[in-house]
């Protein structure tokens, strides 16, 4: 519970999140040491109504609540703080928005395509993805690393994981760019919130219903193919109902994570050359730890919330049943009770037991062994090819409405000396 009386950051207000990570991580520390949870409450959109909930920000505790997804789960929301109608809950968020047993079937149906075997041929792909996006802003010297690289990068790999046509990619991008930007006006291109948010989705989801009708007839080697036929005779396989939601999921969140550590991984090599240096000098050997760092560090992904489902204590806090729960990823992942010196940014640092992929349990991320995969490519070949490589400016982040699901980047601007495509 709550146990001082000293007023803390101002933790749902919207200008805490469109700071730099080190401004809020200096602010998250204050809320996490001041007790274990924190009450606080949001507006509800919907209902206009003040929906409570309780911050966690220690290591432990997170640990604890993600391996009980009984107690604490998430069918009753998990992607957003406010409660939402289960089937809007659902849209955005698929299977990570339910329990047992509808999540582990769908879990169970996507985890047979994302084992690092069947990952294999994504898995090289990402090589090629990356050195066609760096052959692209190479000889230009200065340009926006979100735009150019960071943004392109992931969703590239996923549409064409998906069997999504080339020609469909700015479409992805436009509707991706709304879902994530939290209610920035910059990304709603002057629509309401609410209006903005369920049009991009139903544009993706009509697009995924037509690659999904032409797959029916025309299976391919892609991930739509083995989802709707199955890998194997006898699979089960998804239906057009959870289809769509699922690449909402996948182009979505499934591209965030790579998306926003690139950008905030360039600014923390920004601001420390020397492990930029470090990192440069044994490219391979080091990319394992960076890119866990990395995540520790930028923890893409702001929260996950969960539902208490029964009575019950947690690290001396009282918990009653519809209680919301709200994990606080960034501030677990610089805890001092786990991490040495947390607020250091060290390439090398191992064991890194951070939570940027979620906590252990039914919902840790089921494309973190892609997400490491692109991190370490996009990293090798942009500090091989431009190895003077370097911020110009602090990334700017999104502004958004309360609390982002995602501490996502617009902009990041870097400058380097230009060199020729690999492909010319």
């Amino acid at each position: 519970m709550t146990t001082t009386t000293t007023p803390l950051p101002d933790l749902v207000a919207p200008e805490f999140w469109n700071r730099t990570i080190e401004e809020r991580a200096a602010d998250l520390a204050v809320i996490r040491e001041a007790a274990p949870f924190t009450e606080w409450s949001v507006l509800n959109l919907l209902t206009l109504a003040q929906d409570p909930f309780w911050a966690a920000t220690r290591h432990a505790d997170i640990l604890e609540i993600s391996r009980n997804a009984k107690v604490f789960c998430s069918g009753q929301g998990s992607t957003a703080i406010q409660d939402m109608p289960p089937e809007a809950a659902e849209l955005f968020g698929s299977f990570i928005t339910m329990d047992d047993p509808r999540h582990a079937r769908l879990r169970g149906i996507v985890s047979r395509s994302f084992t690092p075997r069947r990952l294999q041929s994504v898995l090289d792909s990402v090589e090629t993805i990356c050195t066609e996006v760096i052959d692209g802003m190479c000889e230009q010297g200065e340009v926006d690393l979100v735009e150019t690289v960071s943004a392109p990068f992931p969703l590239l790999v996923i549409c064409d994981m998906m069997g999504i046509p080339r020609s469909e990619f700015t479409t992805v991008l436009d509707a991706t760019n709304v879902i994530l930007g939290s209610g920035d006006p910059d990304t709603l291109n002057g629509e309401n919130f609410f209006t903005g948010l369920f049009s991009a989705g139903q544009t993706l989801i009509g697009l995924m219903q037509e690659v999904a009708e032409h797959r029916r007839a025309n299976p391919a080697d892609d991930l739509t193919t083995e989802l709707i036929h199955g890998v194997d005779a006898g699979d089960d396989v998804m239906g057009p109902e959870d289809l769509g939601p699922f690449f909402i999921l996948l182009a979505v969140a499934g591209n965030d994570t790579t998306r926003t550590a690139t950008s905030l991984g360039m600014h923390l090599l920004g601001r420390n050359p020397d492990q930029k240096r470090l990192w440069q000098k044994d490219l391979d050997d080091l990319a394992p730890t960076a890119v866990e760092e990395i995540v520790r560090m930028a923890s893409p992904v702001t929260f996950m919330r969960r539902t208490v489902t029964e009575p019950t204590t947690l690290s001396g806090n009282d918990f009653d049943t519809g209680d919301r729960v709200v994990m606080l990823y960034g501030a677990a992942n610089r805890d001092p009770r786990v991490f040495e010196d947390p607020e250091r940014f060290d390439v090398t640092r191992a064991p890194n037991p951070h939570v940027g992929f979620g906590g252990p349990g039914p919902h840790f991320c089921l494309g973190a062994h892609l997400a490491r995969r692109e991190l370490a490519v996009v990293f090798r070949q942009l500090l091989t090819r431009m190895p003077d490589i370097e911020p110009v400016a602090d990334p700017v982040h999104l502004n958004p409405l309360g609390i982002p699901l995602v501490g996502g980047v617009k902009e990041l601007r870097v400058r380097f000396t230009p060199s020729k495509p690999l492909e010319a």
